[in-house]
């Protein structure tokens, strides 16, 4: 970047593949809390056709200061309340095309509160979300049955997907013509090695996946134990073997975050030995 175009830089403009450099310097400010972002814009080198949609980012005095992913997420990326009012006065310049807005909550708040009135009423709202995270062996022992999913495990797998996915967002993965669309992210996260799961006879009893991932921390998400089986010490153990084959694997930092009404969840979280870091919220259409 030249100096005068540096100088010149002011204001909320959309990155491009110009601005990585940039953009990874800004996630890199917490890059547990902002794994998603990160993971987006080196997988798409922030080009605007694989993102399905745009990153803006905010400038200030030539220096990027903040930055949104805009795509079926909205996501904040180190935004203050001036950033988070400035994107979302961007984002009232267009339909909205967002299914969720999750973040950071002092993140989520600003932009809630100068969007709503224009896209609400939300869906759901989650203000209180944990965000955990673990850097080190966890301090139960991983479940030895838990493994990596393998595309013949799919046509098992799937259901426990479809019956995670609704128990936790509340809607069907597969209503309105979704389920091709679901099915192929099911599929990807087997092929990317990001899929775990135990089976007793023939049906999956515990399941987690990776969202994504950056070299320096992956995100668990979907954990899920069959409700028969619940309160029986799956869901630590299980947890515990996929954060130990992720740390081995695929990143040095494992996080999550839950509901802060799932108290079993939250609990086996903590016997893991997780521990909280941040809180997110999200805001669902």
């Amino acid at each position: 970047m030249t100096l005068s175009r540096f100088r010149a830089r002011q204001g909320v403009t959309v990155l491009g593949p110009g601005d990585l450099a940039d953009f990874l310097e800004l996630t890199a400010r917490n890059p547990v809390v902002n794994a998603f972002a990160e993971y987006r814009g080196r997988t798409t080198n922030l080009e605007p056709r694989l993102l399905a949609g745009e990153v803006w980012g905010r400038y200030d005095g030539g220096r990027l200061v903040a930055a949104c992913h805009v795509g079926a997420n909205l996501v904040p990326v180190e935004c203050a309340p001036d950033d988070a009012h400035a994107f979302a006065e961007r984002a009232l310049t267009r339909p909205r095309s967002v299914i969720t807005i999750v973040g950071v909550q002092d993140q989520v708040w600003p932009l809630w509160d100068r969007l709503s009135d224009a896209w609400g009423p939300a869906r759901e709202t989650r203000w209180d979300q944990p965000h955990l995270e673990l850097a080190g062996p966890a301090r139960v022992g991983a479940d030895p049955e838990v493994r990596r999913t393998t595309p013949d495990d799919f046509e098992v797998l799937y259901p426990a997907c479809v019956a995670m996915y609704t128990e936790e967002v509340g809607v069907d993965p597969e209503s309105d013509g979704g389920a091709p669309l679901y099915r192929s992210r099911v599929r990807q996260l087997i092929g990317l090695g990001w899929s775990f799961a135990r089976f007793e006879e023939g049906r999956v009893v515990f399941k987690a996946e990776v969202a994504h991932a950056t070299p320096f921390a992956a995100q668990i998400q979907g954990v899920w134990v069959a409700p028969d089986r619940r309160g029986q010490g799956l869901a630590a153990g299980g947890v515990a073997a996929v954060a130990d084959a992720v740390r081995r694997d695929i990143a040095p930092v494992v996080s999550l975050y839950a509901n802060v009404w799932n108290e079993p969840a939250r609990r086996a979280y903590e016997r893991a030995g997780f521990h909280q870091s941040a809180t997110f919220a999200t805001v669902m259409f």
